[in-house]
């Protein structure tokens, strides 16, 4: 454990960040996980606005330091894809 005080302040510091990026990343999942059912389900309405949101949030977490470029990137990619797959279908 931490012995001295700016080290005791940087458990602190980490603690929040940690807490506040978990809750971050399950909000982009769960918006995530909710425009590929709605895809599934063919409601591509609803669909276009989750995919939205979930871009903008994903781009968001990049910006704030909580994702890798990289990963959001990909995560991205595959919901565009996804989402271009079902558009041309329907």
């Amino acid at each position: 454990m931490a012995n001295n005080p700016s080290a005791l302040k940087r458990v602190k510091q980490s603690e929040k960040r940690r807490i506040k990026n978990k809750s971050t990343r399950s909000t982009i999942n769960t918006t995530i996980k909710k425009a590929f059912t709605l895809l599934e389900e063919k409601n591509t309405d609803e669909a276009r606005a989750t995919f939205k949101t979930a871009v903008a949030k994903l781009d968001s977490a990049v910006n704030k330091g909580v994702l890798n470029r990289n990963t959001a990137s990909r995560k991205i990619s595959r919901l565009t894809k996804k989402f271009n797959e079902t558009s041309t279908q329907a």
